[in-house]
């Protein structure tokens, strides 16, 4: 959540933020909502404190007590309804995009900022399902639409992908983790998911649980209501992840390119605040030097303020070429989330002088699904030696 004290400070300055991200009239319900439940706190202390007499009250004074603890009654009601009603407009704001965030509202006012390698010259590009080895009715059998086997050889390229990216970042000081995917609502939210994408996570409402959509969610989630002693925090993890696709209906339906469960390997970096930037240019530059290993020609681009997830103030995306679909797509993200999930999620680090701050956090990805499908594509079942180590197939057969 934002930092609603800095907020009031300063209202003009988010208010100009957040109007970047279509976001303003939900930070004024929240600044309304705050000034509601001001105004009542000092009324209710106020009688609060009147309920304290020294010695025995006399009749009068008992009189006036009852009259004093009925008003209060309604008060401590008012206080608390005006409260839930803040509670809910703050969960609703989003964090303030920085100003370095491109302009815009859409996907497609994303502003490139780089290319690297050049897209294979193919005069017949075959695509990813023709490639590799998916079980696509198969799976719609046993699961329905947007679920698939990835069989054989295709499977051996997916596991050597990830374990490539897992050594990778452990060589860089990530601790590996293998995550729970089932979290409570808790770390939904205090990560920026919920409420805004509540539509688009399984939920098992039997057991109060949410599959997660990316290890980020419990990467934060096991560090919340923490005061952590030691700053920074490198983390990767790999994991099954589940999303409902709600807001994609008709798009993309063909293959495995998007899919409602899929496998990932993603970073997560706690940092003290004056570091995060510096920070969020590392990760993205790692997350490069992992594209170019497998030799993927790809762009990166500067995302929309408007296009941001809740939680991220800035984010790049590395889009990898399609031959099939002749363009780049998203295989990649890499986001600074400042202090808005730590803060959402109560988690702290201890200053040097014993004074507690807020840190910032940051995620990225580094080797989804589709990374498989990129290089099937730009290789035509061709895979690249660094892959070979760790035992995909020079190609893929079967």
């Amino acid at each position: 959540m934002i930092d609603l004290r800095a907020a009031r400070n300063d209202p003009e300055a988010f208010r100009a933020a957040l109007r970047r991200r279509g976001a303003d009239n939900a930070f004024d319900e929240l600044l309304a909502a705050d000034g509601r439940w001001r105004a009542l706190v000092p009324q209710v202390d106020e009688l609060r404190a009147r309920q304290k007499i020294d010695g025995k009250p006399t009749p009068e004074q008992i009189e006036e007590l009852k009259g004093v603890k009925d008003r209060l009654r309604a008060l401590e009601e008012e206080l608390a309804a005006a409260e839930a009603e803040r509670e809910a407009a703050l969960a609703k704001v989003p964090n303030p995009p920085h100003e370095s965030a491109a302009d815009g509202m859409t996907e497609d006012e994303a502003v490139e900022i780089k290319r690297w390698g050049e897209p294979p010259q193919l005069e017949h590009p075959r695509e990813h399902t023709e490639l590799g080895r998916f079980e696509l009715e198969r799976a719609a059998k046993i699961s329905g639409a947007r679920f698939g086997f990835i069989a054989g050889d295709t499977a051996l390229l997916a596991l050597a992908l990830y374990r490539h990216a897992l050594d990778r970042l452990v060589q860089e000081g990530f601790t590996p983790m293998i995550p729970p995917v089932l979290v409570r609502e808790e770390a939904m939210y205090g990560t920026g998911f919920f409420p805004s994408d509540k539509s688009d996570y399984y939920a098992i409402p039997e057991d109060g649980l949410y599959l997660v959509g990316t290890s980020e969610v419990p990467l934060i989630g096991m560090h919340m209501g923490e005061i952590l002693e030691e700053l920074p925090l490198h983390y990767c993890a790999f994991s099954s992840c589940f999303r409902r696709e709600s807001g994609a209906a008709g798009r993309d339906t063909r293959g495995m390119f998007r899919v409602h469960q899929f496998q990932k390997v993603e970073m997560v970096v706690y940092t003290r605040p004056e570091e995060s930037w510096a920070v969020h240019e590392q990760m993205l530059a790692l997350e490069e030097s992992l594209v170019q290993s497998v030799e993927l020609p790809y762009r990166v681009v500067n995302t929309a303020a408007g296009d941001l997830s809740s939680a991220a103030a800035k984010r790049y995306d590395i889009e990898a070429w399609f031959p099939s679909q002749s363009r780049y797509r998203e295989i990649t993200s890499c986001s600074n989330t400042t202090d808005y999930q730590a803060r959402r999620s109560g988690i702290r680090y201890r200053m040097e002088g014993g004074s507690l701050e807020t840190p910032h956090t940051l995620n990225g990805t580094a080797a989804t699904d589709r990374w498989m499908l990129a290089i099937l594509e730009n290789f035509q079942g061709d895979v690249p030696e660094v892959l070979q180590r760790y035992g995909a197939p020079a190609k893929i057969r079967s």
